[in-house]
């Protein structure tokens, strides 16, 4: 068999362009960046904490007009039960004024006069 031959070829390497280390930048201006992302939060937290004592302060001003309210309501619903127990009466008494069988009664309660059968009594 023939013996195989070892060739040997020159490898040649593309030249590749020189490469340019990025330059990183400087830790000084990622400072400022993070000075601005500070003072960024820092506002908003002061903004922030400023609108919620307005908001607490504000709540506890109106509790004492709250309460007044509240006792004005119940002022109101108890005169509400009394003149509903009231309108009940008269709806009553109307209702009975207007009975074909209370009719002698309620006469009777209106007039000064009095059967001839029946005699008034005067307490001294």
């Amino acid at each position: 068999m023939a013996a195989l031959q070892s060739l040997e070829v020159p490898v040649t390497r593309k030249s590749r362009p020189s490469r340019q280390r990025r330059q990183r930048p400087s830790s000084q201006p990622r400072h400022h960046d993070h000075q601005w992302v500070a003072a960024e939060i820092s506002v908003k937290l002061v903004v922030n904490g400023t609108l919620s004592i307005i908001a607490v302060l504000t709540l506890l001003k109106l509790l004492p007009y709250q309460m007044s309210q509240q006792e004005k309501l119940q002022e109101i619903r108890t005169q509400v039960q009394e003149t509903e127990e009231r309108v009940s009466r008269f709806r009553a008494d109307f209702s009975q004024s207007f009975d074909p069988h209370q009719v002698k009664k309620v006469m009777q309660e209106n007039s000064p006069l009095i059967e001839p059968n029946k005699r008034r009594i005067f307490w001294q």
